[in-house]
């Protein structure tokens, strides 16, 4: 798929409680062969609502999971059977990137490029200034988590199946996605329904 996919406004209210969410949140390594359908209006409502969860505009300066000092480093690719997207969050849109199924390309374990999706962080290693070596790394792993966290109490909220991953072809992936050096993958997430 070539061109932009709008996603409907998200909805930024209800849903599960978040002490019932925290009861609630697991990884999940079995998934159904559902997909989200591109040309339906509930899926893509999922989707909307799933990415602004992750890390979408709570007003013109935040976003829905903290970064430090505020830097938004963090992109969310979003790989569907479709092609590959990258979210974005001021648009609320998917741009797309390549447009293969890079699911399967994103992990070795058995479930990967079974779900609906698969969600890769990768930070733009050059919005963190100021930071040794080893301080760079913590900040864009601390920031995925965050996100990573989003991501599993929606989730669990909605009836989703997730599971993030630290197991990830950086090398392969960031070449299939067409990434410059100065961004990374930090992690994948997988997204679907529970088999």
């Amino acid at each position: 798929m070539n061109t932009d996919i709008i996603l409907p406004a998200p909805v930024c209210i209800g849903g599960m409680p978040l002490r019932d969410a925290l009861m609630t949140r697991r990884s999940v390594r079995t998934y159904s062969p559902r997909r989200f359908n591109l040309n339906d209006k509930q899926d893509l409502q999922l989707l909307s609502d799933l990415l602004w969860a992750a890390f979408g505009p709570i007003s013109p300066k935040r976003r829905s999971a903290p970064s430090s000092h505020n830097r938004q480093e963090t992109d969310l690719y979003v790989l569907l059977p479709e092609g590959a997207f990258r979210y974005d969050p001021s648009g609320n849109r998917l741009l797309p990137v390549v447009g293969t199924d890079l699911r399967a390309a994103s992990g070795a374990q058995d479930y990967v490029g079974t779900a609906a999706a698969e969600i890769a962080f990768v930070a733009d290693t050059t919005k963190v200034t100021g930071k040794s070596p080893r301080g760079l790394v913590e900040t864009i792993y601390v920031d995925t988590g965050f996100i990573s966290q989003n991501i599993y109490l929606f989730c669990a909220s909605e009836g989703l199946a997730t599971v993030v991953r630290a197991m990830v072809p950086k090398e392969s992936l960031a070449a299939a996605l067409q990434l410059t050096h100065s961004q990374e993958i930090t992690l994948v997430q997988t997204v679907g329904w529970a088999q």
